[in-house]
């Protein structure tokens, strides 16, 4: 049996001050037991009262406004604790509201009239700073920002390379060379000069709206699939900007994306090294053009060694990219505004 701890001098033959401590004593004693007992009560009690997290989509970034009601995040994607809504009645009750680029308007009308303590703004953009407007009206408006960029707040790209250890190489039959597939062509763009050059030396089979040949949605990945080479040109040239048209198009059709966009090193921190080939690998568009139409077999099929270890994942769903911000939310910064949007964005 323990020995109880012995009073102060001051405090001894005093017998309600000694049979007040003994109590104390006692019931620390009962606490503690219990604690020891039961360690993990307070624990699992206190995780039943953790409430998801709130996130409000001011206006949804795509036409089309898919279901978001019940728990997608978790149901969808195995995202627990996330609560997406487009309802604007619950813009007191949410932690994060998300404001999608393409729908802002020039000035600050439509935004919500106040902000509660706490809350924090995601401005969201796949669009590169050629195809953004009026981004110098949003300064000190947003926490967060949430781009194709690896340097966002949260980072949402087109697509990634998921490992696959069971995948196989799979070359889908070839019929023609070269095939692209372009909606806007402007002259002005860079990949319209790089187009309009190389086809001077070897056919390019062109579809989409621009050529009078729109493809349907189940049409796109059988046509270009039929191709050795696909044209990867992107819209406009900056940092981390590479989009649908490699990943879809091109690698997960099953076909060699020719890219034209930013610095090859740049791709290749997201696709191996021989899994592309790059305008700027060559001194001339006629030496690329030799280049394709030259290769043999052998040497083609290296450019799909990659389907080996990995296997293509899209980002199609804007449901998927909002949940992530609930995954990322525990480390994001708080308290900061970005002072000037349109600073960050063509840095």
């Amino acid at each position: 049996m323990s020995r109880a701890l012995p009073l102060p001098w001051s405090l001894r033959g005093q017998p309600g001050v000694k049979a007040l401590v003994t109590a104390g004593v006692f019931v620390t004693i009962l606490w503690n037991l219990k604690c020891f007992l039961n360690p993990s009560k307070g624990s699992r009690e206190d995780s039943k009262h953790v409430e998801p997290l709130v996130v409000l989509v001011w206006e949804w970034p795509s036409k089309q406004v898919p279901n978001v009601s019940g728990d997608v995040c978790r149901e969808l994607y195995s995202i627990t604790g996330c609560q997406l809504t487009t309802e604007r009645q619950l813009l007191h009750q949410a932690d994060v509201v998300v404001f999608p680029h393409v729908r802002l308007r020039p000035g600050q009308d439509r935004l919500p009239k106040e902000r509660p303590p706490g809350q924090n703004w995601v401005w969201v953009s796949l669009e590169s700073p050629s195809n953004s407007r009026a981004l110098a009206g949003w300064n000190q408006t947003f926490n967060w920002v949430m781009t194709y960029r690896q340097d966002s707040d949260i980072f949402i790209p087109y697509g990634k390379l998921v490992p696959n250890p069971s995948a196989t190489v799979n070359i889908p039959a070839k019929t023609n060379l070269v095939s692209w597939v372009i909606s806007n062509y402007h002259r002005t763009q860079k990949r319209a000069e790089v187009y309009k050059n190389l086809s001077r030396y070897l056919h390019v089979n062109v579809y989409g709206k621009a050529n009078n040949k729109p493809l349907c949605k189940d049409c796109l990945l059988p046509t270009t699939s039929k191709s050795r080479f696909y044209l990867a040109f992107e819209n406009s040239i900056h940092q981390d900007y590479i989009t649908e048209k490699l990943w879809r198009n091109s690698l997960l059709a099953g076909t060699v994306p020719v890219v034209l966009g930013p610095p090859r090193a740049n791709y290749e921190q997201f696709v191996p090294a021989d899994s592309f080939i790059h305008v700027d690998d060559f001194s001339s568009l006629e030496e690329l053009a030799t280049f394709l139409k030259t290769m043999n077999s052998s040497r083609y099929r290296q450019f799909f060694a990659w389907q080996r270890r990995f296997s293509v994942k899209l980002y199609s769903d804007w449901r998927e990219r909002i949940c992530t911000i609930c995954t990322a939310y525990p480390h994001l910064p708080r308290g900061r505004l970005y002072p000037s949007l349109q600073s960050w964005f063509n840095s």
